[in-house]
């Protein structure tokens, strides 16, 4: 079986889904500075500046994508249905949270390049490893 990458195809994709987790983490509050109403939108740290407390904490943001994908194990581990959606498995519904933050983050302003979106997902379509043929040999 062959897979043709189409980037036009996903990167259309991924911009609409963007633009949707972002603009409701905005409406939301998440990216607004609860003291002075100001957006927080593009302002980050990527390491502890002394005397500076930065508006987003890039390692922060990125934890909370970890804890979401720990509560999926957790739920994978456990056979748990999710507690604020009853109706469906704890898995599909932190997977769920963990993709919004993710593209909540990226559109954020910490967007990856248009050409680079691409070249990595062709990238990992051509990985020798995730060849099934070469799965089998394992």
């Amino acid at each position: 079986m062959t897979f043709t990458l189409n980037p036009d195809q996903v990167l259309q994709a991924a911009e609409a889904l963007q633009r949707q987790c972002h603009g409701l983490a905005k409406a939301s509050g998440w990216w607004t500075d609860m003291l002075s109403g100001r957006s927080l939108v593009g302002e980050y740290a990527y390491m502890k500046t002394p005397g500076f407390m930065p508006p987003r904490n890039i390692a922060e943001l990125l934890c909370l994508v970890h804890s979401e994908i720990s509560e999926a194990m957790e739920g994978v581990r456990k056979g748990l249905m999710d507690d604020k959606l009853p109706n469906r498995p704890m898995l599909e519904v932190e997977l769920a949270d963990a993709v919004i933050r993710i593209l909540d983050l990226r559109r954020a302003g910490h967007e990856i390049e248009t050409e680079r979106f691409t070249t990595f997902n062709g990238a990992n379509v051509a990985r020798y490893h995730l060849k099934q043929k070469d799965k089998a040999a394992c």
